[in-house]
Parts: structure tokens; C-alpha cells; sequence
């Protein structure tokens, strides 16, 4: 039999009518290298729904998340294996529902796991013991169950929770576990007043990740050797599980709560009508609304980092549609060369819309740092909207500066394809760092020149971003602050990108109201990276 790459089968498929799929008629060329990008676009938008895929559900009313694999349609008309958070509520059947939750509210809920792997709940952002932080040293092996009881002690915010088994977090990620919780508090409401916003109708969640697909487009999670050390990378960007998709939208203002849920690629998020960049606000980062709006045309977020933004569509010219694309940039995966300060990679992307370092993605798959849309939003008409953006947004607390020299984590690797955190690499019986509870410190992260960029995430406490030092040219290019900060950096943070060759210095607070040692992880957000082992525990000592 002749052997065929998906793609053409799917565009032989596409072509005799059996997928009915307009979107992947197109896969002929990927979707950014259309003469008009936009025309890719025909599938609509996933939203959050009374039932189905992020249904939105009061998070104290779900009792139960059954760990299911199923069949679901990713791409349209296609059955896939995919893996999903079933819950019944009120005769409801929700997949990975949107969780809806106000501070101090009390969730008590059993994950029942019917996968064939061990598996476990990690409420990512919220400040729980390390019993419901949910990490691999509780996972729940096939045919268990396990109970989460807590209280919601975080800002009002965008988090979310997806698995955290040891190895094997990357792979149950990828093919479906992973959904929203949604903490509101007066402000978030005193916002949504102010812009008439609707959950769901303009306040618009927006989960970002790339996936791969077999030749009968059906989701594929394969790892080169090359793979598993650079990160995975897939041929295809999806949006809420939508594969090419697009949003019909009134001239107004829409509030985009942003997940990059891609095991390890970045972005450099734009909007753009035609050639031109448009502005947009950026109001909220992982732990919440910022103090104020930030205006900004471009903003990178990495893997499991939380944007949230205003767009005015109002200032759009004519009907034509406008594109959420992330835009080209310099990926930056140095890990084997020892460039001189300020000297870029050899062979770095300079705005050409490529990836010189396209080796580290399986064929097919988009290089990272890929010029490409990722959203078709069309505009409609519509009634008259006066509302204006607030100046004000809400209050953060001052950042928790220790005097005194700050803890230092070097971040790199082995040279044997081993990444590290100042040279240990995770062992669950092992936690190289202690800190004393109710005590602040400053930690430094250090990323070597001959590295790639980390999304580094510290679970259980929120941190603020308190500098950034030998930041290369295209995150300087970003900051209108002497001390290198970013526009998100101004907020609450979970989870922050250092860059190779930068470092990155974060103020921590180390009060928290359980009793006795508590252990928590903090690793590096590339799922891959995480899976094989740049990660350490750390021991809050009561």
C-alpha cells in the first residue's frame, strides 16, 4: 500500500466529502502560510456552555470528577481518544467544567480515577495544603479515588487545574485534562458592571494549545528523544479545543481570560487587522486584575501563564476581521551554543516568521517562534456601546521583599539532555531547599546562556516579579521600567518566563494557616521538562 503523510490524507479525505471539514481542506499548507490566513478560519469557537466542554458550574455544587477516557470530536466529525474531568451536576453532563468559586468558599470534591495510569488534581495558583496542593506524591493509582477538601484563600482570578502524576503529566495534559476555575469578588463584578460584561458572551475564556494529529486525525502524543528534552511542539494551534477557529463579535468590549495550555510552547500575542497591530489592555495575570489597565500591542506568555485583556473593538476600521496571532520572535533555544553577551543565537529568527531551530520539531509540527493567527474574530454590527475602560481596577499587596542576599536557582542542564535546577533533579523523597513558615525571602532565577526558556512555576504561594536583569533585546524592547519590568509583571504571578541568560529576581511570602511541615514542587511549566525531572520539592518548616 502507498504510504501517505496524514495531512494528504486528510486532504484526500476532506476532498471526497468524508471529514465535511473546511478547516481541513486546508491542511494541504498550514493555516499561516495561507495567501489570507483568515479564510483558514471556518470553525467556530468553543464557548462555555450549560453542558459539554467547559461548562460553567458553581464550583461547591460539583461533588465528583470522574477521570474518564472517552471519545470526543476534536476535530469536527472526527472521534479522537480523549481523556476528560466528567462531572453530573443537576442532571448535566460537564467535560473539564469551567469552575465557578468566590473566596472563602469551601470545595469538597472526590476524583474518582478510571484511567489505566496513576493520575491527580493539581489546583494550579490557589494556596492549599500539600495534601489538596495535589502533586505526585498522592497520586491515585487506576480504580481509586481521592478526596480534595478546601477553602479558596486566593484574589478573585483566572486558575485552573490540570493532572500532576510523576512522568507521565505531560502525556494526560496533552490529550484533554485540564479546565478552568474562575474565582470572583466584588471587584471582578464592580468590572463587569462597568462593561457590561457576560460570562461566557464577552467575557471570553481562551485556552491555547498546539496538537498533533495521526492520519486519521486523531489526537498523536509522540516523543523523540530531542522531543522530550526540547519540549513538544504540534502542527496544529487550537483555541478552546477548536481547531482554526473564529468568533462572531459586536463592536464593543470583550474581556479575554488567556490560558496557554500548551505543554511547552510560548507566544507573543497580538491582535491585528490586516497589517496593523491594534492596542488592547492588559487587566489580570495569573493571581488576578492588576491596579490599573496596561496598553500594550504585544504580550508573550508561556506554558500555564494567565493573560487577561480588554479588546475594543470599537476601534477597528471597517468590517474587516481582526486576528488573535502570535506574532514571530527568536524561540531562543540556545541550549548548545555559548553565544557572547548581547550576540544572538546563530541562525536566530529576526521577524521572518521562522524557526531556525526547527530541528526540535517532530516534522509537520510549527517551529516555535512561528509567525501565525490563532483566532478569526469577525465583526458584526451592532447596537450602540458607550461603556469606557476604568482607570482604576483593583488593589494588590506591596511585594514581600526580604533584605539580605536572595536564594539563587541556577537553571540549566547536564549537557546529557538532563535539565536541572542548581544541578538536582527531582527525587519525590528529597527536598533540597527548607523555608521557615510566616518568612519572606527573595529568590533569584538565574537562567543560563546555553539554555531555552523556562515558565517557572513555585506551587502554594503567589509571588511578585521584583526585577529582570540581561533580558535579551526582545523582552527589553518590552519594558518601559528601569528594572526590566514587563507590563504582566505588575501583577500577582504563579508563574514567570525567564528567558536564556536572564535573570529574574521574585519576592515570596511564606504564610500560610495549615499546621505542620508542608511540601510543595517548584518546576519548570514545560510539561516535558517537568516529566523528566527539572523539578525540586521545597519544605515550609512550621
Amino acid at each position: 500500500m502507498k504510504h501517505w503523510s496524514r495531512r494528504k490524507f486528510l486532504a484526500a479525505l476532506a476532498g471526497a466529502g468524508v471529514v465535511g471539514l473546511s478547516g481541513l481542506s486546508g491542511w494541504r499548507k498550514p493555516a499561516f502560510a495561507a495567501a489570507d490566513p483568515a479564510d483558514q478560519f471556518t470553525n467556530r469557537l468553543r464557548l462555555p456552555g450549560a453542558s459539554g466542554l467547559y461548562a460553567a458550574a458553581t464550583a461547591k455544587e460539583v461533588r465528583q470528577f470522574t477521570v474518564s477516557e472517552l471519545d470526543f470530536e476534536v476535530l469536527p466529525r472526527i472521534l479522537s481518544p480523549f481523556r476528560a474531568y466528567v462531572a453530573d451536576v443537576g442532571g448535566r453532563r460537564l467535560l473539564n467544567p469551567t469552575l465557578l468559586a468566590r473566596p472563602g468558599d469551601r470545595i469538597k470534591l472526590r476524583m474518582v480515577n478510571r484511567l489505566k495510569q496513576p493520575t491527580i488534581i493539581h489546583w494550579h495558583g490557589l494556596t492549599n495544603d500539600e495534601r489538596n496542593d495535589g502533586v505526585g506524591n498522592f497520586q491515585v493509582e487506576p480504580g481509586k479515588y481521592f478526596d480534595y477538601a478546601f477553602t479558596v484563600r486566593d484574589r478573585a482570578a483566572s486558575y485552573w487545574y490540570h493532572p500532576h502524576p510523576h512522568d507521565v503529566a505531560g502525556e494526560q495534559a496533552y490529550k484533554g485534562l485540564a479546565g478552568l476555575l474562575i474565582v470572583t469578588d466584588d471587584d471582578e463584578e464592580k468590572l463587569a458592571r462597568a462593561l457590561d460584561l457576560a460570562r461566557g458572551v464577552t467575557d471570553i475564556p481562551l485556552v491555547i494549545q498546539d496538537r498533533s494529529f495521526n492520519f486519521e486525525g486523531r489526537l498523536e502524543y509522540k516523543l523523540s528523544r530531542e522531543q522530550m528534552f526540547a519540549g513538544f511542539l504540534g502542527e496544529e494551534i487550537l483555541v478552546n479545543l477548536t481547531v482554526r477557529p473564529y468568533l462572531d463579535a459586536a463592536r464593543r468590549i470583550y474581556r479575554f481570560r488567556i490560558l496557554n495550555g500548551s505543554n511547552a510552547r510560548s507566544y507573543r500575542l497580538a491582535f491585528a487587522q490586516g497589517n496593523r497591530l491594534l492596542d488592547y489592555y492588559l487587566i489580570g495575570t495569573d493571581g488576578g486584575l492588576l491596579e490599573q489597565p496596561q496598553k500594550v500591542r504585544e504580550s508573550f506568555i508561556g506554558a500555564a501563564q494567565r493573560l487577561e485583556v480588554l479588546l475594543d473593538l470599537r476601534a477597528a476600521s471597517g468590517n474587516d476581521p481582526e486576528l488573535l496571532k502570535s506574532l514571530a520572535f527568536d524561540p531562543m533555544h540556545n541550549e548548545s551554543v555559548d553565544e557572547k553577551p548581547g550576540k544572538p543565537a546563530a541562525g536566530a529568527a529576526h521577524g521572518t516568521g521562522a524557526d531556525p531551530h526547527a530541528a526540535h520539531a517532530a516534522p509537520g509540527a510549527i517551529a516555535d517562534g512561528t509567525e501565525m493567527p490563532l483566532l478569526r474574530i469577525n465583526i458584526k454590527p451592532s447596537p450602540e456601546y458607550t461603556k469606557q475602560i476604568p482607570s482604576r481596577l483593583s488593589q494588590l499587596p506591596k511585594p514581600a521583599a526580604a533584605a539580605g542576599e536572595p536564594r539563587r536557582f541556577t537553571l540549566g542542564h547536564d549537557g546529557k539532555g538532563n535539565w536541572n535546577i542548581n544541578g538536582w533533579r527531582f527525587n519525590m523523597h528529597e527536598t533540597p531547599v527548607t523555608v521557615r513558615r510566616g518568612t519572606r525571602e527573595t529568590w533569584l532565577l538565574q537562567n543560563n546562556r546555553a539554555s531555552m526558556p523556562h515558565p517557572m512555576h513555585i506551587h502554594g504561594f503567589q509571588f511578585r516579579v521584583l526585577e529582570r536583569q540581561n533580558s535579551p533585546a526582545q523582552i527589553k524592547a518590552l519594558s518601559t521600567r528601569r528594572d526590566g519590568l514587563l507590563p504582566q509583571d505588575c501583577g500577582l504571578l504563579d508563574t514567570v518566563l525567564v528567558w536564556p541568560g536572564e535573570s529574574v529576581r521574585i519576592a515570596l511570602d511564606f504564610s500560610h494557616p495549615f499546621s505542620g511541615d508542608q511540601t510543595y514542587m517548584f518546576h519548570c511549566h514545560n510539561l516535558e521538562h517537568e516529566d523528566t525531572g527539572m523539578m525540586i520539592g521545597y519544605k515550609v518548616k512550621a
